[in-house]
């Protein structure tokens, strides 16, 4: 009898205070959620030709916490496409980096970054994977201010 009341109170606190805390997003300061601006990354009208030069526009973004930290990719090209990591990043908040599937043409995908360790920018180098030649790399940082 004292093994089933036992079992039932470890059942009961996993339950209700071990997963629901493993399961919440974590606090994330206002500003860094609701950023100044939004950054919009164009994949452009011809990306999916290998021999056109550019294909995310721009190619490279650095990003600041608080300021422009949230992201649109905005497929105006007639193809679909992908933003794919190069290499699994898993933002706290916002969950795995990168879309779940194609990006029609005329479709956005967004993406809010909401770490940045201080002084040390991070890095997500991207693709398409239909197109491995469109390339793009966002750099993350805390605001300086």
């Amino acid at each position: 009898m004292t093994i089933l009341v036992a079992s039932a109170i470890g059942i009961g606190y996993y339950q209700m205070y071990w997963i629901p805390e493993q399961l919440a997003k974590p606090e994330v300061d206002e500003h860094v959620l609701h950023p100044v601006k939004s950054t919009i990354i164009e994949m452009i009208l011809g990306s999916a030709n290998a021999d056109q030069q550019d294909s995310f526009v721009p190619k490279l973004v650095n990003l600041q916490l608080s300021i422009d930290n949230h992201v649109i990719w905005d497929n105006v090209d007639d193809t679909a496409h992908t933003v794919t990591p190069d290499h699994r990043y898993t933002d706290a908040y916002s969950g795995d980096f990168g879309s779940t599937g194609v990006i029609k043409p005329g479709e956005t995908y967004e993406f809010l970054f909401t770490e940045a360790p201080p002084n040390i920018p991070v890095t997500v180098d991207y693709h398409c994977d239909p197109h491995p030649w469109m390339t793009g790399t966002i750099v993350v940082s805390q605001a300086r201010f």
